[in-house]
């Protein structure tokens, strides 16, 4: 149970800077503008639940001080921001800050500096390499561990399908798809029979999806993000393709897929862990309720049904578990040692049985997932598949 007392912390501690025995002091980076400005929510909510936090005494007897700061997320304003983080305000250790290209950008300056960069906003494979880069951990299950949970599912349920695949041409869709391939082996490897990328600058993708629906394929991997989730899930509709159509768990939001239209949303599948903040089935939940308390109080002009705002909650909720176990014992070793030692920890946001486990060897958090499948404004969750090597 995490300690919290309105009195002095209960011991001096051992400290790196940016703790003491009245404050932690945490910094990150999250594009409160630019295009992704869309998921600036998080730091407000992370914001918000350190402030509460803290007005009921903090965490042991500590305040939480939260160095939140605007990236665009442009690469070099990251560093920029970063470098302020370590050399000005002296901060502990960063936290969830979001984006792959933006904290790739710094991530061999905070392992040179002996910095924490803890629960980075990314599912990509660089940042679970604790042998070159140790003070970097993924916060979210990585492209590649979903990538392999689907291979493996697609070759025992449906050797024969023919896959056709979509993706952006970044490090998210080469991650996704190389770790695909890999697990479908030279074996399987004619299970894909069309492939076709877009970039982030394009107006649409919807060329490639007719490309890609002319092939044939049953089975349409769509590892499309933002806008391209909507208006390619409602091409594939408009062309008459019926193959089976998966989502990256990270856009199968009801956010991107209700302005695809009902019907052209209905049965989109995905490997999700986390649940949705809109769906009736988790409405009497003790998070869900805390956490749109906490928007009632705090952040009003939020979107209670935006799962991105969700997810701050469940990080903010998460860094102060990996906090608690620091005990007063608060150096960047030591936070690091706690962050990647995590055993049947979960989160508000994680469906029920999903949990945390990372070890010194591998700090890959999450590797269970439930075949989802939309219908009606919701997931309905179906069988759990889990990576067991």
């Amino acid at each position: 149970m995490i300690g919290l007392l309105t009195g002095p912390a209960r011991a001096a501690g051992v400290y790196d800077a940016g703790a003491s025995d009245t404050e932690i002091k945490l910094g990150q980076t999250v594009p409160y503008s630019g295009p992704a400005s869309y998921a600036g929510v998080m730091g407000r909510v992370h914001t918000a639940y350190f402030e509460r936090l803290n007005k009921q005494g903090g965490l042991n007897g500590r305040k939480i001080n939260l160095v939140s700061l605007d990236d665009g997320y442009s690469p070099p304003k990251t560093v920029e921001a970063t470098r302020r983080l370590v050399e000005s305000e002296q901060v502990l250790a960063t936290f969830s800050s979001v984006g792959t290209a933006p904290q790739g950008a710094v991530q061999k300056y905070m392992n040179t500096r002996g910095v924490p960069q803890l629960l980075v906003g990314s599912g990509a494979t660089r940042f679970n390499n604790p042998q070159d880069f140790p003070w970097t951990t993924p916060g979210s299950a990585l492209y590649a561990t979903e990538a392999r949970v689907l291979a493996r599912y697609l070759i025992n349920t449906k050797p024969a399908a023919k896959v056709a695949i979509l993706h952006q041409v970044d490090e998210l869709g080469r991650d996704y798809v190389t770790a695909f391939k890999a697990e479908l082996g030279a074996k399987h490897k004619g299970m894909i029979v069309a492939e076709a990328t877009y970039e982030v600058a394009d107006p649409t993708a919807d060329s490639q999806v007719v490309k890609l629906a002319a092939s044939g394929a049953d089975v349409f991997l769509n590892l499309t993000v933002g806008k391209f989730v909507s208006q390619s899930v409602r091409k594939a509709r408009e062309v008459g393709w019926e193959a089976d159509q998966y989502l990256l768990s990270g856009s199968a939001t009801i956010s991107l897929l209700r302005p695809a239209g009902k019907e052209s949303a209905t049965g989109v599948l995905a490997l999700r862990s986390v649940r949705s903040i809109s769906s009736p089935k988790w409405a009497d939940d003790p998070d869900v309720k805390d956490y749109l308390s906490l928007l009632r109080e705090y952040l009003p002009n939020v979107d209670p049904t935006d799962n991105v705002g969700f997810a701050g909650y469940s990080t903010a909720k998460l860094m102060v578990q990996i906090l608690d176990k620091c005990k007063d014992d608060l150096t960047r070793a030591n936070l690091l040692k706690q962050a990647t030692d995590l055993r049947g920890m979960t989160a508000p946001i994680n469906l029920p049985g999903v949990t945390y486990t990372t070890t010194p060897q591998d700090y890959s958090p999450l590797k269970s997932f439930a075949l989802s499948r939309y219908e009606n404004d919701d997931w309905i969750m179906g069988q759990e598949i889990a990576l067991t090597d």
